[in-house]
């Protein structure tokens, strides 16, 4: 009995991580995240999320998150912060997403330590309502931390 316990608790951890998100990327709260990147002057990639059941999330889980190379990348180089868009948001939260006009659906946002959002070289905001080709990520994270020097 113990011992199918022990598998049923161990199966549930795993389940619960691969729901959500992908264990390889050490997610940061929007609060833990940007005081986290203020002190190590790391840019951020806050993802307001949903995770199964959204085909944006999914894709975004699977071709880029669960990536091993993109992962390190984005744990080394920058402060990933995960805003669960199934809970009730907090303040901050409600407020970052509403100044990018998100409408309580998915955003991904490139942002520099002091809290502003990333352009690419022609000026253009790095806010994401779709998803992103694993590609054109790993350029943007390229684009973002060349910038952020």
């Amino acid at each position: 009995m113990k011992k199918i316990y022990a598998f049923f608790v161990i199966g549930m951890v795993l389940f619960s991580a691969n729901a959500f998100g992908s264990s390889a990327i050490h997610w940061f709260s929007l609060k833990e995240g940007t005081e986290k990147s203020k002190a190590e002057k790391k840019p951020m990639i806050v993802d307001f999320f949903y995770g199964k059941g959204c085909p944006r999330c999914e894709a975004l889980q699977k071709g880029v998150y669960d990536n091993p190379t993109i992962a390190k990348k984005i744990n080394d180089e920058f402060v990933p912060i995960r805003v669960d868009l199934t809970k009730k948001l907090t303040e901050e939260e409600e407020k970052l997403g509403n100044k990018y006009d998100f409408k309580n659906d998915c955003l991904l946002l490139f942002m520099d330590y002091q809290g502003n959002v990333m352009k690419d070289p022609s000026g253009k905001r790095l806010c994401f309502a779709d998803t992103v080709e694993p590609e054109w990520f790993v350029q943007y994270l390229d684009m973002v931390k060349k910038q952020q020097k």
